[in-house]
């Protein structure tokens, strides 16, 4: 676990500060990146993970990617607010190893954290409050990684490493997703292998030789370490990298259902209406549209 853990990497999309009013007021918003508020100034709701939040000053919060959620301001709040994208080693997420906390209580140093932030990545706010206005426009998506590349070597270390410390304030301690140990090959090694061949059938019986493991025990001891079965989290696996696809990229459909492995157009639809209640058209046409 440590080891994957070593290897996350995230990289800046945005930072600024803004001060909203009632016109703050956004539903079904779903984004590929992590974003983080502090609240300065007065108040504003939102709800994600099943969870309302009562956004309040002196209060960090935390919004993972790839999470339906609403923001609504019934008056006015000021905040501080970030963007970045996070990976682990093989494409895989941070949320899939570790638990997180979605609120805590900033500190003075978590402020001036913040502050650092904007002065050393000038220019890099949302001009425009609605999600839609840059969660679905690629050509801003790319912009914003082109100025990353254009920072110094010292102020990209100082970004990375501001983010680092905001981000890992929401880790809950000694709390893990997944346990170290699956048998002769570790849990995560699994999900790597499956990250780097959605692309490809991947059957069960492959990944327990992969563990050396029978396949009966295979199936029970991954179902007990990540809640869910070996084809369930193949599924959304692929899912969730194809609504990455159609919200980042302008691949047609069926470029995209054969990068994830799902490449018969009617079982890519079928499944991803499955798993998100939506079809892949249905959900590019609508989130784009807003």
């Amino acid at each position: 676990m440590i080891e994957l853990l070593q290897t996350l990497k995230l990289n800046l999309l945005h930072a600024g500060y803004a001060k909203l009013d009632n016109k703050w007021d956004y539903d079904r918003v779903i984004s590929p990146f992590t974003r983080m508020f502090y609240v300065t100034k007065g108040t504003a709701d939102v709800y994600h993970s099943n969870i309302k939040f009562h956004l309040k000053p002196g209060y960090i919060y935390l919004i993972p990617s790839y999470v339906y959620n609403r923001y609504k301001c019934d008056n006015y709040h000021e905040q501080y607010y970030v963007g970045f994208f996070e990976e682990v080693q093989h494409g895989l997420s941070v949320y899939n190893l570790k638990r997180f906390k979605y609120e805590i209580k900033a500190s003075e140093a978590d402020i001036e954290l913040f502050k650092r932030l904007l002065v050393i990545n000038p220019n890099r706010e949302v001009l425009n409050s609605d999600p839609d206005a840059y969660i679905h426009n690629e050509a801003t998506m790319l912009g914003f990684n082109i100025e990353n590349n254009q920072l110094s070597a010292d102020l990209l270390l100082e970004t990375t490493g501001i983010l680092t410390i905001l981000f890992s304030k929401f880790m809950e301690h000694g709390s893990l997703v997944l346990s170290e140990d699956t048998g002769s090959v570790s849990i995560e090694k699994v999900l790597s292998y499956i990250a780097d061949n959605l692309q490809e059938k991947i059957s069960i019986t492959e990944l327990a030789k992969y563990c050396n493991l029978n396949v009966d025990y295979f199936s029970r001891i991954f179902k007990e370490k990540f809640g869910v079965r070996p084809n369930s989290y193949i599924q959304l696996r692929r899912v969730e990298r194809a609504q990455f696809l159609l919200l980042t990229t302008q691949d047609s459909l069926k470029e995209i259902s054969e990068k994830v492995g799902l490449g018969n157009m009617s079982y890519f639809s079928r499944t991803f209406k499955k798993i998100t209640g939506n079809t892949p058209a249905n959900f590019r046409k609508q989130q784009l549209s807003k």
